[in-house]
């Protein structure tokens, strides 16, 4: 059986602040795609992970959004 390195990985903790919130992972390689959506609703609290296919995430609606280098608020400023 093969040992894998283990690597240290990213998570993101993302909180709902309205309802419907939505969650997008990006792949990675040369034509970057969506792979995987989730919706939340106001109070929900998602812990996600950048992984060997997940690049990047893009959060649509008012969420709180903490990582490793910080908190910041997504959403209209309306």
């Amino acid at each position: 059986m093969e040992k894998k390195e283990q690597q240290a990985v990213d998570f993101i903790v993302i909180k709902a602040i309205e309802d419907g919130v939505s969650v997008i992972g990006l792949t990675r390689g040369t034509d970057t795609r969506f792979h995987h959506s989730e919706k939340l609703d106001k109070g929900e609290v998602m812990i996600a992970q950048f992984t060997e296919h997940t690049s990047a995430m893009k959060i649509r609606g008012k969420a709180t959004i903490l990582t490793s280098v910080g908190e910041v608020e997504s959403g209209s400023g309306k």
